[in-house]
């Protein structure tokens, strides 16, 4: 029997890849384990290795398409016995088929409106569509199909699913949605609407491609489209100010102690041989001893090292330092885990690898994804002061201005000291005012007595 092969989800978030490169042909035998493809996520570039033994049979999904949909069928194996010529005609029938599902199911579920309505009133119950399930059996479905029943109100064991071994994907449920019979009770979603200030309602409409072209004239311009990370930066960035209450609170460090210690540390650092010669075992960069003064500050004041969910508050053991590494067409946030255990040296090697491999889309998800807080240095650029956009589930992003010389009033008297204004982004459900106040003097602390991150 054939074997179909589908765009993998390669990380909790991805709902679509471009397929970069094949590294088999047909005709090719297989064993699990062997690396088959390079898929480009929106965040890094990433093998994909077989998972059953046969032969290749058909290349479905050519080298270098772009937006290929979770589950969508890339490849096709031939068993072992199995003609390849055979396997690929009739493993080819699957594509179509898989593509009309979500069409053929609409139907089904307008059909079932009526008897919903009927038999099911209440708000949050959905009308059902047959899916072949027996009652109590699980219903398997993606993280991202679920999210989405649930947000609708959908009752997801009632979508039939099209994707592999009949798993409910993403397009099950849109589909289920768009026809109306699997849709909860329309209360929820019509009570605005109706109530005797629908502002939401109100709201004017965003303006469409067309209508923001005809802005331009004619020629002045050039259309680049969205790649998968400019999509995935765009659509987390509206979630995050829209969707969680910011504010800010800016405090400015003297660095002179720091610098001093920075460079007493990098003089004192090792060498090693390489191929250009001698060099050093590591050097710190400010930045490396921002990233362990955030640690440390979290660990000072623990209440701060949080994520919200609208059930629980979850209260992190270890600071997790998510850095922002600008890259071509966008940015990642590689994380330094258990920040606060390790030593300056350790996270300035840790970090150079990173970002090193965050440049060349190397990263893998875990390396990237989750974290308990980030940073963001513009300093580098001259960046006096900004405020950064938190990245959930995160609670909290420091943006670090550059450090300069600025005068100082010191004991009645005017000085000159090296000065570096830092502002914190938070997130009002997670940590309040005060709390968040508490963590930025913590951090204020570590950066004005540095020694304090060597014991």
């Amino acid at each position: 029997m054939p074997i179909n092969i589908t765009m993998p989800a390669l990380s909790p978030t991805m709902e679509e890849g471009n397929l970069s490169k094949w590294l088999v042909k047909e005709g090719d035998k297989v064993s699990p384990g062997d690396v088959i493809a390079e898929i480009e996520t929106d965040k890094a570039t990433m093998e994909v290795e077989a998972v059953d033994e046969g032969t290749v049979a058909k290349l479905v999904v050519p080298a270098g398409t772009e937006g290929v949909k979770v589950n969508a069928l890339i490849a096709i194996l031939a068993g072992e016995g199995e003609d390849a010529g055979a396997a690929a005609k009739g493993g080819g029938d699957a594509a179509p088929a898989k593509a009309e599902a979500p069409k053929a199911e609409a139907p089904k579920a307008e059909a079932a409106k009526p008897e919903a309505a009927a038999a099911a009133p209440a708000p949050a119950k959905a009308a059902p569509v047959a899916n072949g399930h027996v009652d109590g059996e699980r219903t398997f479905a993606s993280p991202l199909a679920r999210r989405i029943a649930k947000d609708a109100g959908v009752d997801v064991s009632a979508v039939t699913g099209t994707g592999p071994h009949g798993r409910v994907v993403k397009a099950d449920v849109e589909a289920a949605i768009a026809g109306g019979g699997a849709k909860a009770a329309p209360a929820a979603k019509a009570a605005p609407a109706s109530a005797p200030a629908p502002a939401p309602a109100a709201a004017p409409k965003a303006m469409s491609d067309e209508q923001v072209l005809k802005l331009f004239a004619e020629g002045s311009y050039e259309l680049v489209p969205h790649d998968n990370m400019r999509k995935t930066i765009a659509r987390r960035l509206v979630e995050a100010k829209t969707t969680i209450p910011h504010f800010y609170l800016t405090l400015d460090c003297e660095l002179d102690a720091l610098l001093a210690l920075r460079t007493q540390l990098n003089a004192a650092a090792p060498t090693k041989k390489t191929e250009k010669g001698e060099a050093p075992v590591y050097k710190l960069s400010v930045n490396d001893m921002v990233i362990k003064a955030m640690a440390m500050a979290l660990m000072a004041v623990p209440d701060a090292n949080a994520s919200w969910t609208d059930t629980a508050m979850v209260k992190h053991k270890h600071a997790d330092v998510g850095v922002a590494v600008s890259i071509p067409g966008g940015l990642i946030t590689p994380i330094i885990r258990h920040a606060d255990e390790k030593t300056l040296s350790t996270i300035s090697n840790e970090m150079k690898d990173l970002a090193s491999r965050a440049r060349s889309r190397k990263l893998k998800p875990e390396e990237y994804q989750g974290g308990t807080t980030a940073v963001s240095n513009l300093g580098m650029f001259g960046i006096k002061d900004f405020a950064a956009v938190i990245n959930p589930p995160h609670a909290t992003i420091l943006a670090v201005g550059a450090g300069e010389q600025r005068p100082v009033v010191k004991n009645g008297e005017i000085k000159i000291a090296n000065v570096m204004s830092v502002t914190l982004s938070t997130d009002h459900r997670a940590v309040d005012g005060a709390l968040g106040a508490e963590l930025l003097v913590a951090f204020k602390r570590m950066i004005e007595n540095p020694m304090g991150m060597l014991v």
